[in-house]
């Protein structure tokens, strides 16, 4: 019953449907809090109450009595208060979208152990069921019907949560989205980010996070939409086809103390030189150095064949030199003729505007 005009409260009577599979009333105007009558809904697959203006605290049942979830989605409610421990018993869950709520606290530690994140579900352990989901991914919003129950996601942006970002989520190594973009985050990226390796979309952006890009990242290699803009990131950004190929340096910015490609270079960033005494482009120091001699030399041969070429000629003809000195004297009179004359008129018009 989505994208409706449904109006009030969700009927608490909801709750007598315990064969219930599906809950998708997304795009309506109800409101209030979720029945706790829907803890009977055990069979429970996929909740879509997104678009709405539900209020409350997220119900600590969801995760004690759905054990069958897979996927739930509050997206832009009203939700207020932290993210349930609880959450994290849903071991099938795939898809949990709380975003552009008013969500406070930590983001749990616990979800580092929510298995479909972790390994590669069989098709006997996760068979392909008939589901509908708007999902936020790659910097827009995608619609997922058929091949929903591969999608991975964790969309927690737009909310007010605080605290580091939890080490525990490096662990979810099969995730393909996670947003954590718009929220009061703190502390460093955590060094081992590089293990979420079948990650498409990262988000961290408009938080208070610090410190480095971890050179971890760079190891991403199905990263194609990412954005680490507005945060107190320091430091070179980590050399990678990724960032090299982005181009765009808005995914960057609002990050003053952070350089390199594709913003700003990096003060006394100089071409590195390894142990065998060659730098990146594979020259010795040698090479290098009889490089810049030869430049200074050929510069410095080039200002002195410059000026002899001039002066010496003035030196040599004396018919050249009489016809530059003459011009040059020319040049000056000139020069003074307009100054003298262009003092006469601003004295003139300063006479005229004191008289009047």
């Amino acid at each position: 019953m989505s994208e409706n005009r449904l109006f009030g409260k969700i009927p608490g009577s909801l709750g007598s449907l315990s064969y219930l599979m599906f809950l998708r009333l997304s795009g309506n105007n109800l409101f209030g809090e979720l029945p706790s009558s829907l803890r009977n809904c055990t069979r429970m697959i996929s909740i879509d109450l997104s678009n709405n203006r539900l209020s409350g605290l997220i119900p600590a049942w969801l995760g004690e009595t759905m054990r069958s979830l897979l996927i739930l989605s509050l997206r832009k409610n009203r939700f207020s208060g932290p993210i349930p421990l609880k959450i994290c018993i849903l071991s099938g869950l795939h898809i949990l979208d709380l975003s552009r709520n008013n969500l406070s606290g930590s983001i749990p530690s616990c979800f580092g152990n929510m298995e479909a994140f972790k390994v590669e579900l069989t098709d006997a352990e996760v068979a392909p069921y008939e589901g509908k989901l708007n999902v936020v991914a790659k910097g827009r919003i995608l619609y997922y019907d058929t091949i929903l129950y591969l999608v991975n996601s964790i969309d927690l942006s737009s909310n007010s949560l605080s605290g580091e970002i939890p080490v525990e989520i490096t662990s979810l190594v099969k995730i393909v989205t996670l947003n954590l973009s718009k929220n009061h985050l703190t502390g460093n990226i955590p060094t081992d980010i590089g293990n979420l390796g079948w990650v498409e979309t990262l988000d961290l952006s408009i938080n208070q996070l610090s410190g480095p890009i971890p050179p971890s990242i760079a190891s991403l290699d199905f990263l194609t939409h990412f954005n680490f803009s507005y945060n107190k990131l320091t430091g070179k950004i980590p050399t990678s086809t990724q960032f090299q190929t982005k181009v765009d340096p808005t995914i960057f910015q609002g990050n003053a103390a952070l350089c390199g490609p594709p913003l700003k270079e990096c003060v006394g960033d100089r071409t590195k030189t390894s142990d065998n005494g060659t730098n990146d482009e594979g020259e010795t120091d040698d090479e290098d150095k009889l490089e810049k001699v030869w430049f200074f030399a050929v510069v410095g041969l080039g200002y002195l064949v410059g000026f002899w070429v001039f002066f010496g000629t003035l030196v040599i003809k004396k018919r050249w030199r009489i016809a530059y000195f003459r011009f040059i004297e020319t040049c000056i009179l000139e020069l003074n003729e307009w100054s003298w004359s262009f003092l006469h008129k601003m004295l003139g018009y300063l006479t005229c505007r004191r008289n009047t």
